[in-house]
């Protein structure tokens, strides 16, 4: 998987890049991840990429032509709005005076830059909710290109235009998207193949698919991960001492009837999901 992340603070990410699993997965080649900085796209003495928003308004907006040309340098060619046209692409009806043929605004899936196998995605405040679920999609992907968006916002024709994929991390505002692709980064590395020890740890874990909560997958043994409507929260977890200042391990654990271990599991699961994230059992799932 090859990961590209452009930002404004290039040096923010030697620390998350340098750690855990997503440097183990790097020094083992199944991740490669090269940081870009957006300024190295700007070409006036300052190396200006923000300027102020049409129409008035508080704060700064990253400017488009960085952030193309930055895609442009990563993918090897230029992107052009004709990718998709009104009318017939032969139509010079549909070419502005400038000679450039008129872009449709595309749901993500179809944006003009898109490439098999390849996603472009901005980071915003105003994108669709990262879940597990979109981290599995991404996994199965060849390469990333990671947008940190920073300031009051980014020129909408990135989001229209260049973007696969608009997304942000939760239902907050922070100063720039380097924190969110950093957590991406992380959240699409461990499901690569070969990034964990265990294959199984991606599997029997929070927001791990049940096809229903009152029939759940094995979460002892189970080796697939089911096609589901529900999410289920991770099940408690315990360790050596047996215990730890009078409180004690459940006795479950400890007696070795594995039948009786998934079924306190699955209660247990289901109780944590009830108790912290009701909305993963009723569908009411943010999307």
């Amino acid at each position: 998987m090859q990961f590209e992340i452009v930002t404004i603070f290039p040096d923010f990410f030697a620390g998350p890049l340098d750690y855990g699993i997503v440097r183990r997965a790097r020094e083992a080649r199944i991740a490669d991840v090269r940081v870009h900085d957006l300024r190295a796209f700007a070409h006036d003495r300052h190396r200006t990429v923000d300027d102020r928003p049409f129409g008035g308004g508080e704060g700064m907006v990253l400017k488009p032509e960085p952030l193309f040309e930055a895609v442009e340098s990563l993918l090897g060619r230029e992107v052009l709005f004709g990718a998709h046209m009104d009318g017939d692409s032969n139509d010079d009806a549909s070419l502005h005076p400038a000679g450039t043929r008129h872009a449709v605004p595309l749901p993500s899936e179809e944006t003009p830059i898109a490439q098999a196998g390849t996603a472009i995605v901005l980071l915003s405040a105003s994108g669709k909710l990262f879940r597990q679920e979109t981290a599995r999609r991404l996994a199965q992907l060849d390469r990333i290109i990671l947008l940190c968006g920073r300031y009051e916002g980014v020129d909408e024709r990135v989001t229209e235009h260049l973007a696969t994929d608009e997304l942000s991390i939760g239902d907050y505002v922070l100063s720039g998207g380097e924190l969110g692709a950093a957590l991406i980064l992380d959240a699409v590395t461990r499901l690569l193949p070969g990034a964990l020890g265990n294959e199984d740890s991606t599997i029997n874990e929070s927001f791990s698919a049940v096809d229903d909560v009152s029939n759940k997958a094995d979460f002892s043994t189970s080796h697939q991960s089911p096609v589901a409507s529900h999410l289920l929260l991770d099940y408690p977890h315990y360790t050596r001492p047996a215990e730890f200042r009078g409180c004690t391990v459940p006795e479950v654990l400890l007696g070795g009837n594995h039948e009786e271990i998934r079924k306190w599991r699955q209660k247990k699961a289901l109780e944590k999901t009830k108790r912290n994230r009701p909305d993963l059992l009723s569908g009411n799932i943010p999307t």
